[in-house]
């Protein structure tokens, strides 16, 4: 007996006024053929597109109407209209709070940032944008750590994108995430584009889950994303849960997979990592920039967890090693 198809997950479109249209149906066309490419025709992504109407914001297309909406990912495209001329839409920006406040993993690409910006969830944290652009950002929104130089900028519960074509890097980031890297790999060379470069990692990437339905722990995890450079005790985060330190405990293991230092561990190698694939800053500099005073639990801790040294990380993977 055949099985059911399953929605490994789905993924909202935002159409804001002003947005790339060519974005929101590439990023369709390339989660169905990511689908196509599963070698099993019982799974796909579920992709819907959104539009503010009014006060709210309401899905206008369905790939697989019937069931009730559970977003994981949220992605405000690029925009046609030169930032200076995006009005703010105060509806798309409470919905995509909202929506983070669920679990969902909001994304933006190129100025579709400036409507992420919107929410004010992205205040002293870095993110990219279209490198013409990125004055304008810092300037409208000075919170923001503008992080102009990457593609792609992987936050764990927020992703932005630079590039007004990116969408197509963030949307195999995501396939590579949610369907695993043969299918993102089949999906590049069926599109003939090529695979995101942090695709090729051969070790395994840290992917945040924010999808559990736990709110108070959630809260914890935003908060840990936030702030994982600063010192961060378990009194802080189980009193931002609002439970006792052995109850968050329990509640957080469950929820995440991760005891809360754990995860925090994991958080901050992630970051080490793109900064030694994308930077030449020295090794002992990127530890004190995530959060560690000493450089040497620092490499032992990276090395427990990716299996190699830093240093050796960046000679395989840094920008040296691409030229």
């Amino acid at each position: 007996m055949a099985r059911q198809a399953e929605a490994v997950t789905e993924i909202g479109l935002l159409i804001y006024p002003g947005c790339q249209l060519a974005a929101i149906y590439g990023l369709t066309d390339l989660f169905r053929i990511a689908g196509e490419w599963t070698g099993d025709a019982a799974i796909f992504i579920r992709v819907s597109h959104w539009q503010p109407t009014g006060e709210d914001v309401e899905c206008v297309w369905d790939s697989h109407p019937g069931a009730p909406h559970r977003l994981s990912h949220v992605i405000a495209p690029p925009s046609i209209v030169m930032p200076e001329h995006m009005a703010p839409v105060p509806a798309a920006a409470r919905w995509l709070r909202n929506r983070h406040t669920e679990g969902t993993v909001l994304c933006s690409v190129c100025a579709g940032a400036f409507v992420l910006a919107e929410t004010g969830l992205i205040d002293g944290r870095r993110a990219t944008t279209h490198w013409a652009f990125a004055e304008q950002l810092a300037r409208r929104y000075p919170a923001v750590r503008l992080a102009a130089e990457h593609l792609v900028l992987d936050d764990g519960d927020i992703l932005t994108a630079g590039g007004i074509l990116a969408w197509a890097d963030l949307g195999l980031t995501l396939v590579e995430r949610l369907l695993g890297p043969a299918t993102m790999l089949a999906t590049a060379r069926f599109l003939l584009v090529d695979p995101p470069r942090s695709s090729q990692r051969p070790f395994a990437s840290f992917v945040p889950h924010l999808d559990h339905g736990d709110d108070a722990v959630r809260r914890a995890q935003h908060h840990i994303h936030a702030h994982s450079s600063e010192h961060l005790s378990m009194s802080d985060l189980h009193v931002i849960a609002g439970m006792t330190e052995r109850t968050f405990l329990r509640r957080f293991t469950a929820a995440c997979g991760h005891r809360p230092n754990e995860y925090l561990q994991q958080v901050r190698i992630s970051k080490a990592r793109e900064a030694l694939e994308r930077t030449l800053v020295p090794v002992d500099r990127i530890a004190w920039d995530i959060g560690y005073s000493d450089p040497a639990a620092f490499r032992k801790l990276f090395q427990r967890l990716t299996g190699i040294t830093p240093a050796a990380y960046r000679q395989r993977f840094g920008i040296s090693a691409a030229e």
